[in-house]
């Protein structure tokens, strides 16, 4: 039998490898940022187009690369990093495995310009899915200059993977953001289709995050900092007031590399027990410092998953670091263990014994005497019976005789509207009913005809990071097709002086966060239409919700709308909305 196992051609290796590198445009972001980073530049400019799918390109004022190094750095396992295995254990860069740029050269054409200090010429490279078209000198400013274009174009399946511009956008900025983050005196920029979306200046942890996140952020912040013989501590918690529904503003770094971990994750938000609403979470921008022999970081390609040494120290450390910062600030409860001089007793009365109160009783009295009686028919005297309000609920004939009913329809449990049809009964699930209501209200006002707006009496101003502004401008027509009106959007904020009718203003924030979160994220079962999503997400936030109590008009409306509805068995997420259970099944239950 022929041997049957081969070496892979290098091309194919680098592609494979590719598939855990670059998992989609905002993995080349990442890769690229970080090599600008450990070429110690201090300005870093970022330009993408159509999604990073066209063009993701990074310019940087670092070190730069020799001839050499700028045609080795497209080879597998070429790095400047690890000399040694011992070296792995004790890593100070983002990048050291190597296998960044001969993955990415793999999928793309890739253009390259890096000149060193010094040099008078620097050089320009050209490379088409691992082939090399051409290398020469150039004059080109020190630094390097990348440009990744055509992503996946050799790896059309890959490429029919990715989702709409919208979402991978967010993931690139998501990228972008976690990495300035990180970095806070390095001056950034971003451009999206030549559109500055950022441009970040050199600036300290604090104005970073607010220049990021938007000034009113400012406010929240609660500073964290405790240094330990283990472990050093520093960034800041939101106020416990300003948490939120989604869990998008939560970032750890680990020695200035953002990292995802839920145990650390539920140290922090164990230290705000008590202090959050249900389905609420906190925002924080944690730092820790530990020495880089006492954590793992090559566990996983992406490099976003870290082992530590000893996880449960550091959860202690952690969760005591917040909950005292929490107290200092006056944010959450404190025990105070000073005595308190108010609670001393006096001085004068410090030997006086107290008296015992006297307590008298009549021998003679009996309430139980004829002549004390109250006569009870006099407790009836001149009342207007026609007055008397009777809470309970009173049972007679007419309840059980079909043909003298008046309420066609019964709330049970606050959750459940129960109706009696011609074949039996139907149960129907008031949530998920008008869930599917408004759904497609919502779908026929977007796309059919113009919804009713209501006028604010004073606008109202909400701030938004970068990120949420860029998506809102997106979405600003089908929004205004719902029943918002847009004063003006700005920088870090919208104004709204219209909203659709059956929104009361409290509610508008809280809304609109859950929309864009929920674009952000494609909501799993969800169409791949945008205007779906933004149909369900309102409809998710404003359906009526299991507890509410609704009069006889509002159960009756809730039955009729639903089932004028074009599928009114299942909400716009596939759940069921109601259940019928006909006669011949009672009869069963209690003939059985």
């Amino acid at each position: 039998m022929p041997d049957i196992i081969q070496l892979l051609p290098d091309h194919v290796a680098n592609q494979i490898a590719a598939g855990e590198v670059v998992q989609r445009p905002a993995s080349v972001v990442k890769e690229l940022l970080e090599n600008a980073i450990d070429a110690e530049a201090t300005v870093i400019k970022l330009l993408i187009k159509e999604a990073g799918k066209t063009l993701i390109q990074v310019i940087d004022n670092g070190n730069g690369m020799s001839r050499t190094d700028a045609r080795l750095s497209f080879e597998r396992h070429a790095t400047s990093k690890i000399k040694k295995a011992e070296d792995l254990f004790n890593i100070h860069t983002k990048g050291f495995r190597g296998e960044a740029l001969a993955s990415i050269a793999a999928i793309s054409h890739v253009d390259l310009k890096s000149k060193q200090e010094g040099q008078e010429l620097g050089t320009y490279i050209k490379i088409e899915g691992s082939n090399i078209i051409f290398q020469e000198n150039i004059s080109t400013p020190k630094g390097t200059s990348i440009a990744v274009k055509h992503l996946f174009y050799n790896i059309p399946a890959r490429r029919n993977f990715l989702k709409s511009n919208t979402i991978e956008t967010r993931h690139i900025i998501n990228e972008f953001q976690r990495v300035v983050l990180a970095h806070p005196t390095i001056s950034f920029s971003l451009y999206h289709n030549d559109n500055e979306i950022y441009h970040l200046g050199s600036s300290n942890l604090r104005q970073r995050i607010v220049t990021v996140f938007g000034k009113k952020t400012n406010e929240k912040l609660v500073p964290i900092n405790e240094v330990t013989d283990i472990i050093e501590i520093n960034g800041f918690v939101a106020k416990p007031e300003f948490a939120k529904k989604k869990r998008g503003e939560q970032f750890f770094f680990v020695n200035n590399r953002f990292i995802k971990n839920a145990y650390l994750n539920h140290a922090v938000t164990s230290a705000f027990e008590s202090l959050l609403s249900s389905g609420y979470h906190p925002s924080y921008f944690l730092y820790l410092t530990v020495p880089p022999k006492s954590i793992d970081i090559n566990i996983h390609p992406t490099k976003t998953e870290i082992k530590f040494d000893d996880e449960k120290t550091l959860y202690a450390i952690l969760h005591s670091t917040v909950k005292h910062s929490l107290g200092q600030y006056n944010v959450g409860p404190v025990l105070d263990f000073e005595r308190s001089a108010s609670l001393d007793t006096p001085y004068n009365f410090k030997d006086k014994k107290s008296n015992t109160p006297k307590i008298t009783v009549n021998p003679d009295f009996n309430p139980f005497r004829s002549e004390k009686k109250q006569q009870w028919k006099s407790l009836y005297t001149n009342i207007n019976v026609h007055n008397i309000e009777v809470e309970s609920e009173t049972v007679n004939a007419s309840l059980f005789s079909e043909e003298n009913t008046t309420n066609k329809t019964y709330q049970i449990h606050k959750k459940y509207i129960v109706s009696s049809i011609k074949s039996g009964i139907v149960y129907i699930n008031q949530n998920l009913a008008h869930q599917r209501i408004l759904y497609e209200e919502f779908l026929e006002n977007i796309t059919v005809k113009e919804a009713v707006s209501q006028q604010l009496l004073f606008p109202l101003e909400i701030s938004f990071n970068k990120n949420d502004i860029e998506l809102i401008k997106e979405i600003k027509e089908d929004l205004e097709n719902i029943g918002f009106k847009f004063d003006e959007i700005l920088g870090d904020a919208i104004i709204i002086n219209g909203i659709p009718t059956g929104i009361i203003e409290s509610q508008i924030t809280i809304i609109i966060e859950q929309l864009l979160e929920d674009i952000k994220n494609d909501i799993p079962n969800a169409s791949f239409s945008q205007l779906d999503i933004m149909a369900k997400s309102l409809a998710k936030s404003l359906a009526i919700k299991t507890g509410t109590i609704l009069n006889l008009k509002e159960q009756e409306e809730i039955v009729n709308k639903l089932f004028i509805c074009k599928q009114p068995d299942l909400s716009p997420f596939g759940k069921t909305t109601f259940i019928t259970i006909n006669i011949e099944e009672i009869d069963k239950i209690f003939n059985h």
